[in-house]
């Protein structure tokens, strides 16, 4: 068995990073430090570095700082405010000098300079909620990192982890504010990410290649260097519409940032950035250039950052200033840029390719201009490109791009890559994405073949062109399709547009709708469009769809009903990405199709012929990850009505090492069908054929004896994870009708497992709608029982079990789940309740890790079932509230000699400080009086007193809280 969280993976932590200069500090020193629980800051370390780090400070403007950061709005607010203050960029009012100053709390520069510290067994109090955090990693005295750790046999451990932070973030987000980043960890795998943006989607992957060991990535994370690096470059608060954001780069994102850096302080040097469509080059630009722009070496420099279309010009700005960007101009004409060139103007210039037209060589020769190409593949590829190089001659070029031309005509890699082995300063591909989770695989279907396209007329007029350099522009494509009369007329036929119409919306309402995810129709032209529209009316309600395409002064009057101004725009947009808004689906031809993200986007309806690079920046729009609730986004899906797909050799012809990384994580639903077959049968005759092969009046006692195996268990709920999956992509598919009955018996089979050993925000707890369906259509016939027995649990219960036949293991399961199931619908109004469910998951824990036999927790869930029942029967006698109850009976458990009397000034009490349970003020002062009678009574002394109240009150303030 893999060992526990402490030993197998918290204790590794502790000793990585020692190795590599945190000093550790134990839970009882930190609390010291602290100055208790409820404190946050480790005091006199903080002290000592202030003074280091701001020689002219007061002692006592020092204790006003440390009141400031551990006061602040406990919210996303606070934790930028909080940053803030790390990055120098907050003030403090010093009085003696009668103003406010920037203090340095982290010295950037001289690392070596900072204390860097980890502790363990955390335990923080805000008086109404008390956590205890694995691990935290400290500098200077403040708390910047948590780690929290998971047993790798655990079903699920990394969703658990995500739990518990998620957990921490609403009972203690004072502590929460000051922390910058989380990591989670089962020894198995690394995640981190930003506080106040926890999500299962929003995991970033640290990996180490070289060296793929738990010690290798601990210590590559945890690097003295890169933590401080992460404080000072890489956290990003966004803000749009009044909403604050926090992102955290990713590991290839920061790995292109310090390259960039490293390249920019050459001389008249150029590289390209390929990272794959999707990843985040967008913040890597960004963060690169805020970093330049800060560094003094680069002596208040010029930064240029290049796009090659007016939306996108607008993108760019709006994504700088919700950053906070200052001093950024954007060139709103040719003479503007070249105005601002010639004056020698310092800062950020954002502009279009198009605006260096016709500009005159030679403009600027300065050496510290660095310009960042977007979309490097065609910004660069005619000659605006070399106006923009030739007017800055010794600028250095960095181009970004997912997609770059190798063509005899235009290419990426010689234009940008010349210095670089391999063409390119710094490479993240498709399938390292998908595999880090930055971007997820995707599946495609070839719609059938009464609405395809004619094959020789797709492959005549489009397909057969030969474009050595590759398709690079949608306005390219267009250019081309408008020359291919007989081609777009096919596929403008009103009777094709009217039946992919029907079929569309059959597909939308059967197979992406039940997953709560939004489409695209992509059609050939604008005139499509609006034939679409009005095609898809007659299918679906007409707030279903929405047309988006720009105008042009010839259209008719039909086709300016669907002209949308810009506020238009914007609110079908915002609407489009919220899950219970209409419209579910955009109608589109060129607009969108690159630069709008959508995570919720799901489908792509695609009928336009595509080639290239235009096609991949297509279907990039439905590969990002998205979450809603407990819905997780895994795939991306395309129904193709072109044919594309079925020479995806030939859609896909420009020269790229990336090709055979697409093809692999390009799925045809085909594919999928096969692998369903093959895991369901793998499924059966390892497990449904050993089940039945015993007694068949006892398969559940069978299913709990096969699955006492952690690592069994894990095998198959991973299995079935993939399983259902590809289930809801498929469903509802007449190839599922063989399989049905197969699957919900696999189905009953994980609802069993999950309900023993699982966890109720497990990923594989819920049950997707369409499986969920199935396991509930009782024309299906399962062999496997769709739940466990349950109990009432009264004073029957322990003589109803002990006259069952059932096994002992099956027993001590179907009572923990029952105990389980009436703590949950009683422990309202009888909080008490919540104490003895922490009873019985300790029973449940040890019981799973085979440390008693099923006799052993067997008595021990008796005395549970007793304990409930004779509390109940005691409530009802003492006629005490619910709280006061629960008061009682902590202090009767804990074996304090005279509870009701306890009780009864705790009762007193309550009735004048109401609000104690969130007011530490008032609890106190009850604190102090239940003291004063339990030292009266002289049996105990004051310490063990301490301990009692202490205890009892923490619990019982959860309890409440619940």
């Amino acid at each position: 068995m893999i060992s526990g969280e402490r030993s197998g993976v918290q204790n590794r932590i502790i000793e990585y990073a020692k190795e590599i200069g945190w000093n550790y500090i134990n839970p009882d020193d930190a609390i010291r430090l602290r100055g208790g629980e409820t404190g946050i800051i480790f005091r006199e370390i903080f002290k000592n570095e202030m003074v280091k780090l701001n020689p002219d400070i007061d002692p006592g403007d020092i204790e006003n700082l440390i009141k400031n950061i551990e006061t602040v709005s406990p919210d996303i607010k606070g934790n930028r405010e909080i940053w803030e203050y790390l990055k120098g960029l907050k003030t403090i009012f010093i009085p003696y000098k009668k103003r406010d100053l920037n203090l340095n709390l982290i010295d950037f520069k001289n690392i070596e300079r900072n204390v860097f510290n980890i502790t363990d067994e955390y335990k923080f109090t805000n008086g109404r909620y008390t956590i205890r955090a694995d691990i935290i990693f400290l500098i200077n005295g403040i708390p910047l990192f948590i780690v929290e750790t998971k047993s790798a046999h655990k079903i699920n451990a990394i969703m658990l982890a995500i739990d518990q932070i998620k957990r921490y973030h609403i009972e203690t987000p004072e502590l929460m504010t000051v922390l910058q980043s989380f990591q989670i960890t089962d020894l198995l795998k690394f995640y981190y990410g930003p506080t106040f943006n926890v999500s299962d989607s929003n995991l970033l992957n640290w990996k180490d290649e070289n060296n793929p060991d738990f010690e290798s990535l601990i210590k590559s994370f945890f690097e003295k260097k890169r933590i401080i690096s992460i404080i000072e470059n890489y956290i990003l608060f966004t803000e749009k519409d009044g909403e604050i954001k926090k992102v955290t780069l990713r590991q290839h994102q920061m790995r292109a940032v310090s390259k960039i850096i490293n390249r920019c302080e050459s001389e008249n040097a150029r590289g390209l950035i390929w990272h794959t469509q999707g990843s985040g080059k967008t913040y890597t630009m960004i963060v690169s250039a805020r970093m330049i722009l800060d560094d003094p070496k680069f002596e208040n420099p010029t930064l240029i950052m290049v796009v090659d279309r007016n939306e996108l010009e607008s993108q760019m700005f709006q994504n700088l200033s919700s950053i906070g960007f200052g001093n950024i101009v954007v060139a709103e004409t040719k003479t503007h840029l070249n105005q601002l060139l010639r004056e020698d103007h310092r800062g950020l210039i954002v502009t279009t390719i198009q605006k260096f037209d016709g500009m005159f060589p030679d403009i600027s020769l300065r050496k510290n201009i660095f310009v960042f190409i977007d979309e490097a593949h065609r910004t660069t590829n005619n000659k605006l490109g070399n106006f923009m190089m030739g007017a800055l001659p010794n600028a250095t070029f960095i181009g970004f791009t997912g997609t770059p031309v190798s063509g005899p005509k235009s290419n990426t890699f010689r234009i940008f890559g010349g210095d670089d082995k391999n063409g390119y300063l710094d490479k993240y591909g498709i399938k390292e994405s998908i595999n880090d989770g930055t971007t997820l695989p995707m599946n495609y279907t070839i719609a059938p073949a009464r609405m395809l396209v004619d094959k020789e007329t797709l492959n005549k007029e489009f397909l057969d062109l030969v474009e050595s350099e590759g398709i690079s522009d949608v306005e390219d494509l267009n250019k081309i399709l408008e020359k291919n009369v007989t081609l777009k007329n096919m596929m403008k036929n009103p009777e094709r547009i009217d039946e992919i119409a029907k079929y569309i919306a059959n597909h939308y309402k059967n197979n992406v709708e039940p997953l709560g995810y939004k489409a695209f129709v992509v059609a050939v032209d604008r005139e499509a469009c609006v034939l679409y529209k009005y095609a898809l009316n007659k299918y679906l309600p007409g707030s279903y769809s929405e047309v988006i395409m720009s105008y042009s002064n010839n259209d008719n009057e039909n086709m300016k009903k669907y002209y949308k101004n810009e506020d238009q725009e914007k609110e079908i947009r915002k609407n489009f990405q919220n899950p219970d808004e209409d419209p579910k689906i955009l109608i589109v031809t060129d607009k969108l199709l690159t630069g709008f993200d959508a995570p919720i986007l799901y489908a792509m309806y695609l009928d336009k012929p595509m080639r290239d690079h235009v096609l991949l920046q297509a279907i990039a729009r439905i590969n990002r990850p998205y979450q809603y609730k407990t819905r997780i986004k895994k795939y991306g899906f395309i129904m193709d009505f072109v044919g594309i797909f079925g020479s995806l050799k030939k859609a896909l012809a420009f020269d790229s090492s990336d090709i055979k990384d697409i093809e692999g994580v390009l799925k045809d639903i085909k594919e999928l069908k096969k692998e369903f077959k093959s895991i369901i049968e793998s499924m059966k005759k390892q497990y449904l054929d050993v089940i039945n092969e015993k007694s068949r009046d006892k398969i559940i006692e069978n299913i709990l004896e096969i699955f006492k195996d952690p690592e069994k268990r894990k095998n198959y709920l991973d299995k079935y994870s993939r399983l259902s999956d590809i289930y809801d992509i498929l469903s509802p598919d007449k190839f599922l009708s063989r399989y049905e009955s197969l699957y919900k018996d696999l189905t009953n089979i994980n609802s069993i497992l999950m309900k023993t050993y699982g966890h109720e925000n497990s990923k594989y707890h819920d049950l997707s709608k369409k499986t969920a369906e199935l396991v509930q259509n009782n024309t299906i016939i399962s062999r496997m029982p769709g739940d466990l027995n349950t109990y009432i649990i009264n004073d029957e219960t322990i003589n109803k079990i002990r006259k069952s036949k059932e096994s002992d293991r099956e027993k001590v399961f179907n009572l923990l789940i029952s105990i389980k199931k009436y703590i949950d619908e009683n422990k309202k109004n009888s909080p008490f309740l919540i104490s003895i469910g922490d009873r019985a998951n300790q029973i449940a824990e040890s019981y799973n890790n085979n440390i008693d036999s099923s006799e052993e927790v067997l008595q021990k869930i008796y005395s549970i079932i007793k304990d409930i029942n004779n509390s109940n029967k005691e409530k009802s006698q003492l006629g005490f509230p619910k709280e006061v109850f629960a008061f009682y009976y902590l202090i009767k458990t804990a074996k304090y000699p005279y509870p009701e009397e306890l009780s009864n000034v705790f009762l007193n009490e309550i009735k004048i400080y109401k609000s104690w349970y969130s007011n530490t003020d008032q609890e106190r002062i009850i604190k102090r009086e239940l003291i004063k009678n339990m030292i009266a009574k002289h049996v105990l002394n004051v310490e063990e007193i301490a301990r009692i109240l202490k205890d009892t009150m923490d619990k019982l303030r959860g309890a409440i809280n619940e």
